[in-house]
């Protein structure tokens, strides 16, 4: 049986760990910004909000959420995910309305993949007072 050192009972550092920041282009970690909407439970409180987490969510490729983030009157059977696409990054230009005092809201964004960029300008309503994805029309 060895004797153990004082030296040989310490600790090793712990690796540091790895929080990513937000793929929907804030300043914080994916888990607390739109990992908790991902995950449940919490509603996005505004039109700009949900457009970023559902950008996560194509990042993410997070099927469930963007289904249930879709209006029920235009919501498809399913998300096609295109392979091969990578998001790269998430430009908001212009939001009208969507904040807790408004019932529809729009928001104007650039989503850019390599090899190009998506230009649209979503449409929100609040359905039972969730803020969910209406319909878009690509812009220039």
């Amino acid at each position: 049986m060895s004797r153990r050192t004082p030296q040989s009972r310490r600790r090793r550092p712990s690796a540091p760990t790895h929080n990513p920041l937000c793929p929907c282009g804030l300043a914080e970690t994916y888990e607390t910004c739109c990992g908790r909407f991902h995950e449940g439970g919490v509603a996005a409180p505004t039109a700009e909000t949900l457009m970023r987490s559902r950008y996560s969510a194509f990042v993410k490729r997070d099927e469930g959420y963007l289904l249930r983030t879709w209006h029920p009157r235009t919501r498809p059977a399913r998300v096609d995910f295109e392979p091969g696409l990578r998001w790269t990054g998430l430009e908001i230009l212009k939001t009208t309305d969507g904040s807790a005092f408004h019932s529809t809201g729009t928001v104007t964004f650039r989503a850019s993949y390599r090899g190009g960029a998506l230009h649209e300008r979503s449409r929100f309503e609040r359905v039972d007072g969730a803020w969910v994805y209406v319909d878009g029309e690509f812009t220039e």
